[in-house]
């Protein structure tokens, strides 16, 4: 069965010249400015390290330890 995941929404404010060159970058990548965000986003926290580990990842890892 397939894990729903929730979204939560919420305001960003960023300056005009920052907002462009996310929606340039987002059109050279063939995504919408939504979708490059949650990107760019993604892309730092998993850099970061901070990503929560996903439940067949975590089974993986249990399953080595053995």
């Amino acid at each position: 069965m397939a894990e729903k995941k929730s979204t939560k929404s919420f305001i960003l404010r960023v300056d005009a010249d920052t907002m462009d060159a996310i929606e340039a970058w987002a059109a050279d990548e063939f995504r919408s400015t939504n979708g490059q965000l949650q990107w760019i986003i993604t892309e730092a926290l998993r850099k970061a390290k901070r990503l929560p580990k996903r439940k067949k990842e975590q089974k993986t890892e249990d399953n080595n330890d053995e």
